[in-house]
């Protein structure tokens, strides 16, 4: 009897704990307000608008029937709608680019008057080509090298000896050095008949070198400028739908004069009081007590009893 009285106990202690907790966690969200209310001519319809933010609980929305304008409404469905808003600014966009060449026609072919851009949040937009804003500089510099070649003839050499050729000349304000002699034999004889020898006529070819530079390329910036834009979800939108039903109006007592009586004027919004999270712990402690009640009654008789039997 012991163990029963106490399994009973702790029933009813764990019934009385869960109960608060969940009328607690059913109001734990923020309540929601209506940004707008709409209703039917008839009535037979109710809606409720309410614009929240995307990190505000919807939970918050009332769904519970109340009464307004004669008729009961209760809620028949909540539809969700997301709301965008549009995000607008100027923007101005660089852009770099190469070019072969520096005059104006040549650039201008690379620019297209208006460009479609996105920004690197996300904004969109076609953007005008700002002129006065295109600037050409020189991106970088080569250089080649030419190789340059020259003769010179030294004729009547008694000999083939090149103490008589200059080893490096000048050509066009370059320094040529002497590269090779090609001999030539001439027999010649003087006036009087006499040969003198052979004479030669020296063939020298000199070479060098020359290095000039040359602009490899251009690079060309300009500015585009226009406005950028985008849809950004900023909020959403909550409609609940409630059915109204019109109340029934209690039949009027006959009397000999008919008397105007004021309306009742009922409040827009009649909300219920969920007595359901209250009245449930007390039905569910009353149906606890009853029973330990019989508990401790069938012990009491089990110990008269017994003292009975004792006595017998």
């Amino acid at each position: 009897m012991k163990r029963i009285i106490a399994t009973m106990c702790a029933m009813l202690v764990a019934l009385s704990m869960a109960f608060p907790l969940t009328a607690y966690a059913a109001t734990d969200a923020e309540v929601c307000y209506p940004t707008a209310v709409t209703q039917s001519e008839d009535g037979t319809e109710l809606r409720r608008i309410y614009d929240l933010t995307p990190e505000t609980d919807p939970a918050g929305i009332s769904r519970s029937d109340f009464e307004r304008d004669g008729f009961h409404y209760t809620l028949v469905e909540l539809l969700k709608q997301e709301l965008p808003a549009d995000e607008t600014r100027q923007h101005t966009e660089t852009v770099t680019l190469q070019s072969d060449k520096k005059d104006m026609e040549s650039v201008l072919a690379l620019l297209p008057q208006e460009r479609e851009f996105v920004t690197d949040d996300g904004l969109t937009g076609i953007l005008t080509l700002k002129l006065d804003t295109v600037c050409v500089e020189v991106s970088g510099y080569g250089s080649s090298t030419k190789q340059l070649t020259a003769t010179r003839s030294y004729p009547n050499l008694i000999g083939q000896d090149t103490q008589f050729i200059p080893k490096s000349i000048e050509d066009n304000g370059k320094t040529l050095t002497l590269e090779s002699i090609d001999w030539q034999t001439d027999n010649t004889a003087n006036v009087d008949g006499y040969g003198l020898g052979d004479r030669y006529t020296a063939v020298a070819t000199y070479t060098g070198s020359t290095t000039s530079s040359y602009v490899k390329g251009y690079t060309v910036t300009a500015d585009y400028v226009g406005t950028v834009s985008k849809i950004a979800l900023d909020r959403v939108r909550y409609v609940a739908i409630f059915e109204g039903t019109r109340i029934a109006e209690p039949e009027a007592a006959e009397t000999k004069e008919l008397v105007d009586i004021p309306a009742i004027v009922e409040p827009a919004v009649t909300e219920k009081f969920p007595w359901g999270y209250v009245l449930a712990p007390i039905a569910v402690l009353a149906v606890a007590g009853t029973g330990l009640g019989v508990a401790l009654t069938m012990k009491r008789r089990n110990e008269s009893a017994g003292g009975t039997e004792a006595d017998a």
